[in-house]
């Protein structure tokens, strides 16, 4: 009986060093969103974090600040679901062997 609660620690133990692993490799990966046909760009990493915001001056010329906030709303609400399916994805990858285990630790 120890044994087998051995072997489970020790799996236990590897997919947590998998999970850090995965977790640092989408701090390094990224998504690009665009909103307004491109004039706005957002660009996000794994780890759901805004990199970056590019907007093009002509949305500046337009003079409507409405619309621009609007635009960048939307660019990053896309741009943070890219990242939040990049993880889900990534994250599918290690727990595709668990049987029904994978379930439950998909939903974190």
């Amino acid at each position: 009986m120890f044994k087998g609660l051995g072997d489970l620690l020790e799996q236990a133990q590897k997919m947590r060093g998998e999970v850090q692993r995965i977790q640092e490799s989408l701090a390094k990966m990224t998504v690009e969103a665009r909103a307004g046909g491109g004039m706005i760009k957002v660009v996000a990493n794994g780890k759901q974090q805004i990199v970056s915001v590019t907007i093009d001056p002509e949305v500046l010329k337009m003079n409507d600040i409405q619309m621009l906030q609007d635009l960048i709303t939307a660019g990053v609400n896309q741009a943070l679901k890219a990242s939040q399916d990049l993880m889900t994805a990534e994250m599918s990858k290690l727990t595709a062997g668990l049987g029904p285990l994978a379930s439950l630790l998909n939903r974190t």
